[in-house]
């Protein structure tokens, strides 16, 4: 059976964050998550002639006997189920169908997991992190009302630094109801982007933007093509049922896959389709490169180059560039992390993800690393671009963030010779 989700978005008017009106809205979709490489696990995609894919997937369901994960009607027209191989030629072969793409595994973009600190009463009192520090802050610039959908393990709806922020919530994983976070990887996604300027704390690169919690992996990071294509979905209804409510989203997960540069259309990508539609719709993909110490064109969303702006790590252990600060297990300060994917066909920018201080769930704060750490911070700097050049497309947002960023040789190296990306800086936006 189908299962409701419901979610509360408040669309927020004015400088200030307050909401002016609350909508209660109800998303279709079952929401499972395959926990590794389930059999015979597959997302359908419609034709696009197919005017109710909603219902057309629930005929199709009974026609033949499927028992639907998802349903998918905004960003890509279609379903996800479980289909046994008897039945898979013939669904391939139903005039309403497009192609077929097998499901596959995703996991949050993390290298190391720190020891999370639990919030004291009253909250830590604010630091700048290095990460943000290293960027440049804009004060100039703080992101007011932009939306930045964290698609992830959720968000703290409470956390103290973020709640201000937040203005929607959903759930794409089986067994949950909102999309608070139940790992902490989201919550410490969403600190970067936009932790409020408080006195306690963090901060993040875009302290004012609204932020939106699209819970698409499970409490271990775990999810699959199926449930981040449900996140999608969603983020893609926003932009159409409620103009400007989402601009940027944040992808800091990542699985195996390639690219056909066709935006699935060649090789029967669903996720690939799915993002390429989000965009087109005016939302800008940030995606972490991964941490694999790969060819990012081996892992998915990454290798998309034709529609996401993909992020590989720097370490930066002083807030400074320059290269002065000490050094990690990672490689020198002012360098690139030594275990971030690469391809300079590929990887758009750096930032700062190693040793990354931000909000994790329960109200308190961690310090980890990952390309998923790096990832928020060129969220953050996309929201700032596109809040002081509104109507931008997401090249606009990727071809100026490259040109404005930090090149190689003016305050970081790289003696690997892989990464030859600008690192991203926000002063100037």
């Amino acid at each position: 059976m189908k299962k409701a989700i419901y979610f509360v978005l408040s669309l927020a008017s004015g400088l200030l964050i307050n909401s002016s009106m609350t909508l209660i809205v109800r998303a279709q979709g079952h929401a499972g998550v395959a926990d590794g490489n389930t059999p015979d696990s597959y997302i359908v995609v419609f034709n696009e002639n197919v005017s109710a894919p909603n219902e057309h997937a629930n005929k199709m369901a009974q026609k033949y006997g499927l028992s639907l994960t998802h349903t998918y009607s905004h960003a890509i027209k279609g379903f996800s189920a479980t289909i046994p191989d008897a039945m898979l030629e013939q669904i391939k072969k139903d005039p309403s169908v497009k192609f077929v793409s097998v499901d596959r595994v995703v996991s949050a973009d993390v290298h190391t997991q720190g020891r999370p600190t639990p919030s004291p009463v009253p909250q830590p009192t604010q630091v700048i992190p290095n990460g943000i520090k290293r960027i440049g802050r804009n004060t100039a610039n703080l992101g007011t009302n932009i939306g930045v959908a964290v698609i992830d393990t959720g968000i703290d709806l409470k956390h103290p630094d973020l709640i201000e922020n937040i203005k929607g919530n959903v759930t794409c994983v089986n067994r949950t109801s909102t999309g608070n976070d139940d790992n902490g990887h989201g919550t410490h996604v969403a600190g970067t982007i936009a932790a409020r300027d408080n006195a306690f704390g963090v901060i993040g690169v875009a302290p004012e933007a609204n932020l939106y919690a699209v819970k698409v992996l499970d409490k271990r990071g775990n999810g699959s093509w199926s449930s981040v294509i449900c996140g999608i979905d969603w983020v893609t209804q926003q932009v159409k049922d409620h103009q400007n409510t989402i601009q940027v989203a944040n992808m800091s997960l990542g699985g195996s896959g390639n690219s056909d540069n066709n935006c699935g259309n060649t090789d029967g990508d669903a996720l690939h389709q799915a993002i390429c539609r989000s965009r087109d719709a005016g939302i800008t993909y940030v995606v972490a490169a991964g941490n694999e110490k790969d060819d990012a064109a081996n892992h998915v969303p990454a290798a998309y180059d034709d529609a996401v702006i993909t992020v590989s790590a720097l370490v930066d252990t002083d807030g400074l560039s320059g290269g002065f600060g000490g050094n990690t297990n990672y490689g020198n300060d002012d360098t690139f992390a030594s275990f971030s994917n690469f391809n300079s066909n590929i990887v758009d920018l750096g930032a700062p993800g190693v040793s990354i201080l931000s909000s994790w769930k329960g109200g308190g704060y961690n310090t980890i690393s990952g390309t998923s750490m790096a990832t928020p911070h060129v969220s953050g700097a996309a929201a700032l671009y596109i809040w002081s050049n509104p109507q931008s497309s997401w090249v606009d947002v990727k071809d100026s963030l490259i040109n404005v960023g930090e090149s190689l040789g003016s305050g970081h190296t790289d003696s690997s010779y892989l990464h030859p990306e600008n690192v991203v800086l926000t002063k100037n936006l």
